[in-house]
């Protein structure tokens, strides 16, 4: 049998989506296929998989043939229509700034990228600076033996090819059961384990052994050719995994030669670490503490190097082609990880520009950290809590580590688009349990599923809508649905026993959406009682994001025990413009004067009535608008945890300058 959809998963099936989706299909006996116009590939091949080329919004069939060819297609089908499938580990990885626009590394011929003034000029590929010695890395080239076998020899070097794979995949297992390493690297290792275990690759290197061809050779072969297919495709993604298939020849080469390869073990602290080409498989294992910046020929922005770098806050310059070899002698090194700019064996004056740079990028990253623990005060003590806004529970500790007074927004919309069903009320109860406990005793604003017609979920049944942001959504689609609405409420319920659980609800427009939860709230709770079931009460707020709300802000106040302000939804429902369209991206400004006034009324309404009003939406983390916020009362923030440490500097330096007024 067979299902077509079209693909939703975040930039395609590129290497980690690629990696799951393969790891999902081997779970079915099932033999599987993915057809994307008249090319059919096995499923269960990471390697075909991702030379298919399967992008974003393009559609593709699943077929499936065996004893359990349903339930295979339904959990295939359901990870390509999600778009966050394959990106949990990601999530944890980009706690560094995010990768910039994807740059096609150029084919620099020598000398094409160096200046009149003996600069370089490479892929900005992780930002910042970084100066320091030159520790090359340019371990030899592994060459063909071109040694031809006579009949007899080929069973045991096909013995030897064997045994040098399953080598190299017990190498990276023992990797991966490193207690230290990162979650981001983890993820990359898994990929070059599956490619290492792929039978594209092993299939083609035996195929060649039994034709007659040593070994080594044949390995050499087969990663070229399916490095070449890489990169000979459009998309950049797909591009760098070239270098990813050469990493894994490599390894597999010197585990057939006995050889250990180049270590970067030796590098000093602060060194300018540069090569030709650098496996992710040998970065992941360095010692990224001591590495100041990394340089490198091969490789560019969406490389796994690049991402390894920047999850670590490694400056790196990458994609320099033939010109890196200009680098192999010099003694210390300046690079620009914004610009992409090298400075070989710099001048005095370039050494000094980059010690300024680098110490003003460090004390402002320094300073920041000082406020992680910092509880910001309004001059007349009142707290104002920074609280983080997350998706899922592998945002936690971020946000933790960040100094996050809670969570303002915990969307729920993930863990509803992450499962094939509706998630069962045990497990929703299981997510909003960890997240209390994990803040507790800062409270933790749980919204209730913020779901229409643009992000639709297995289980329902979306109608057609000319314009989904005005239409069945949130509150609206949840009091329609109590077989939906119900078992979140009862979870939440549960789970507030554990923490300082708040609820609050999407795109109220009237006080009857309120009374109507409260209702079905009460009905869950007396349910539980009589069930025997723990459960707690709750706060229960409304998220304000449309004027409607904002008109009847005083109403809606005596009905709630708070307000959470989303300003992205409210500045577009406010100015008439769609925030997803660039042609009227000018208008979507949150300090347009009608966008500030809603947010005034609203917060002059709650505490004229005594609760608490904070906000949610980007606008929350702007240095240049809290103290605008601040003033009109607002007392909670809540934002990404990147944004925390600056908005508690902001709000402290506030609560300064109100006391020496004051004085």
């Amino acid at each position: 049998m067979e299902r077509s959809t079209i693909v939703r998963v975040h930039d395609g099936l590129h290497a980690r989506p690629a990696t799951r989706f393969v790891k999902l299909a081997k779970g079915f006996e099932s033999d599987i296929e993915l057809i994307k116009a008249d090319k059919s590939v096995s499923a269960k091949s990471s390697v075909k998989l991702m030379l298919l080329g399967v992008k974003e919004n393009e559609t593709v069939t699943v077929r499936a043939s065996g004893a359990d060819e349903i339930e295979a297609i339904e959990a295939l089908i359901g990870y390509l229509e999600d778009p966050h499938a394959g990106t949990a580990e990601e999530d944890r990885a980009e706690k560094a700034p995010a990768e910039p626009t994807p740059v096609q590394p150029k084919a620099f011929s020598a000398n094409s990228n160096t200046s009149a003034t003996g600069k370089l000029r490479g892929v900005a590929a992780s930002e910042g600076f970084a100066i320091g010695p030159a520790f090359g890395f340019f371990p030899a080239e592994i060459k063909h033996e071109n040694r031809l076998l006579a009949a007899n020899e080929i069973p045991a070097e096909a013995g030897r090819l064997t045994q040098a794979f399953a080598t190299v995949q017990h190498r990276m297992d023992m990797s991966l059961a490193a207690t230290d390493l990162a979650e981001s690297d983890r993820g990359i290792i898994a990929a070059l384990k599956d490619i290492a275990c792929d039978d594209e690759l092993t299939q083609a290197a035996e195929a060649l052994v039994k034709e007659g061809m040593d070994a080594v050779s044949a390995v050499i072969g087969a990663t070229s050719r399916i490095a070449a297919d890489f990169a000979s495709m459009d998309d950049p993604y797909l591009n760098a995994r070239a270098d990813d298939v050469n990493a894994v020849g490599r390894q597999i080469c010197l585990a057939l030669l006995g050889q250990d390869d180049a270590n970067l073990e030796a590098i000093p602290t602060g060194a300018i670490l540069i090569a030709d080409d650098i496996g992710a498989w040998d970065l992941a294992r360095a010692p990224l503490k001591r590495i100041a910046g990394v340089i490198c020929g091969h490789g560019g922005a969406t490389s796994h190097v690049a991402i390894i770098a920047r999850a670590h806050g490694i400056p790196a310059v990458l994609g320099l082609g033939q010109s890196v070899q200009e680098l192999q002698h010099v003694r210390s090194v300046a690079l620009d990880g914004n610009s992409g700019d090298i400075f070989p064996d710099p001048d005095q004056m370039t050494v000094d520009r980059f010690h300024a740079q680098i110490g003003v990028a460090d004390t402002e990253r320094d300073a920041l950290k000082a406020y992680k623990n910092i509880v910001p005060k309004r001059a007349d003590g009142t707290i104002i809590e920074i609280a983080a806004n997350l998706g899922s529970l592998d945002e936690i500790e971020a946000a933790q580590e960040a100094g996050a007074m809670g969570v303002g927004l915990f969307r729920t919309e993930l863990l509803f688009m992450r499962h094939i069903h509706l998630p069962s009320e045990d497990l929703q109860t299981e997510t909003y349990t960890t997240l209390a406990k994990a803040f507790a005793p800062h409270p933790v604003i749980v919204r209730t599923l913020d779901i229409g017609g643009d992000k639709p979920i297995s289980g329902i049944d979306f109608p057609d809508e000319e314009n989904p942001f005005l239409g069945w959504r949130g509150i609206r689609m949840c009091l329609d649905r109590p077989d939906v609405f119900k078992p979140q409420l009862r979870a939440l319920l549960r789970a507030a026993v554990h923490g300082n659980i708040k609820v609050m609800l999407p795109m109220v427009s009237d006080l009857g959406e309120v009374r109507a939860t409260r209702s079905l709230i009460d009905e869950c709770a007396a349910e539980l009682k009589e069930e025997g079931r723990d459960y707690a009460n709750f706060d229960l707020g409304v998220m304000v994001e449309t004027p409607a709300a904002v008109m009847i802000a005083p109403m809606l106040a005596k009905e709630v025990a708070f307000f959470s302000i989303g300003t992205n939804d409210l500045t577009q429902y406010i100015m008439a413009a769609d925030r997803l369209n660039p042609t009227v991206a000018k208008l979507n400004d949150v300090t347009h004067p009608a966008v500030m006034a809603a947010i005034e009324l609203t917060v002059k309404a709650g505490v004229e009535a005594g609760i608490m009003v904070g906000m949610c939406g980007e606008a929350a983390g702007r240095a240049d608008l809290i103290p605008a916020f601040v003033n009109m009362g607002l007392t909670e923030l809540s934002m990404s945890p990147a944004s925390i440490q600056r908005a508690k500097k902001c709000v402290w330096e506030l609560g300064q300058v109100g006391n020496q007024e004051g004085e």
